[in-house]
Parts: structure tokens; C-alpha cells; sequence
């Protein structure tokens, strides 16, 4: 699925990013690498293996699309070091491009730790009309895309029968990202008249109007 804004052209992509190839750059929200070993360390009985499709989707997209850059729109990491870190780590260690971090409520790691290892962090990032963010934010002449929301939509069949997906929501001057992580939960969104909302499948994004 593409949208435009102006003259920039964007891919929806139904792993929950969202490439821009105009600038060769994959933007992502809202990973929560550790989330699974951080409710481990606490009691829950998860299986470690949630944890690592993470790493298996982000590998997923770097092939499809193969980026310059990857700028990551907060919560990138679910709260202090655990073994997740150790695996990112390795896994930034055998990138060749570049990696930026727009820091959440949740990246409580110290920014001189990402940039030990090479990874860029910022509050903010403006490209043009362009406003990049974690949570959704107004600023007057820009269009501004963020996460933070981990927005959600419920799909209702004719039997009454329902499903909650994912997705893309995208407002007048805003698109919030679905939430990249495997185990994050979902917000669920009413839109408004003019808002849209792109729902994310297993192979698709689809639109629902």
C-alpha cells in the first residue's frame, strides 16, 4: 500500500514499518526489544522465542527493502538492559547502514550506550515538511509521523463475529504507526470523518474505508 504527502511517496508495509524511497530509509515504532524477557524476569511464563521475531522481522524487512538507514520512532527498547540488549547489540554489530533513534517514554537506556555502538539519538528529526516523533505531535505546517498509540482497529463480520488488527492511522496532518514489537497490545481507534485507517494482515495492508 503507498500514500503520498506532497511530493514524498511512502510504502506501507504489512510488517507494521514504513519505507520512504525517496531517502532509502525504513521508519519503525514502538519495538519493546526485552518486553518478553523483562515479564520472564517477573513471573509470566512466556516463551523466550516471542522475543526473538523481533529480530526476525526486522531482518525480514532490511532484505525486502535494503535501506540506508533505519530511524527508529521510540520505544526501542521496553525498559533496562536484559538479554535482548546483548542480542541487539550483535545484531547492529553486522549493519552497514546507518541507525537513528528517536527516544520514547520507554528508552530509559542511556543515549551514550546506543551511540558506544553506533546508533544515533535524537528528541526530534525534520526533513522538509516532515515531522518526525515517539508520541503524536502538532506542529503548524508540518505533517508529523510517530508511534507511542500502538494504534488498533476491530473488524466486525456479518455473523457478528470480530477480529482486532494492527494498523496504520492516518489523521490530517499525522500518521501514527503501528506498533512493530510482537507483544505490545493495540489501542483501538474510532477515526473521524477524513481520518483513514490501513489495517495490517499477515501479507497485507488493507485499506478500510
Amino acid at each position: 500500500m503507498k500514500i503520498t504527502y506532497g511530493h514524498h511517496e511512502f510504502v506501507l508495509h504489512p510488517s507494521g514499518c514504513l519505507f520512504w524511497p525517496s531517502k532509502k530509509t525504513v521508519l519503525i515504532a514502538d519495538v519493546h526489544f526485552g518486553k518478553v524477557d523483562h515479564f520472564r524476569k517477573n513471573g509470566s511464563a512466556l516463551p523466550s522465542r516471542v522475543g526473538l521475531e523481533n529480530f526476525k522481522k526486522l531482518n525480514l524487512v532490511l532484505s525486502e527493502f535494503s535501506p540506508d538507514r533505519i530511524i527508529f520512532l521510540g520505544d526501542l527498547f521496553h525498559s533496562t538492559q536484559n538479554e535482548d540488549w546483548i542480542r541487539f547489540k550483535a545484531w547492529v554489530s553486522n549493519q552497514s547502514i546507518n541507525i537513528t533513534l528517536i527516544e520514547g517514554n520507554h528508552d530509559i537506556i542511556p543515549h551514550y550506550q546506543f551511540e558506544d555502538i553506533g546508533i544515533d539519538v535524537t528528541s526530534q528529526l525534520v526533513y522538509d515538511s516532515l515531522f518526525l516523533t515517539h508520541h503524536p505531535e502538532e506542529k503548524p505546517g508540518y505533517y508529523n509521523i510517530c508511534g507511542h498509540v500502538h494504534p488498533g482497529y476491530r473488524l466486525i463480520g456479518e455473523g457478528r463475529q470480530h477480529i482486532k488488527l494492527s494498523c496504520f492511522y492516518k489523521r490530517e496532518a499525522q500518521l501514527i504507526l503501528p506498533a512493530f514489537g510482537a507483544f505490545t497490545g493495540l489501542s483501538l481507534i474510532e477515526p473521524e470523518d477524513k481520518e483513514e485507517v490501513f489495517v495490517v494482515s499477515e501479507d497485507a495492508v488493507l485499506s478500510i474505508q
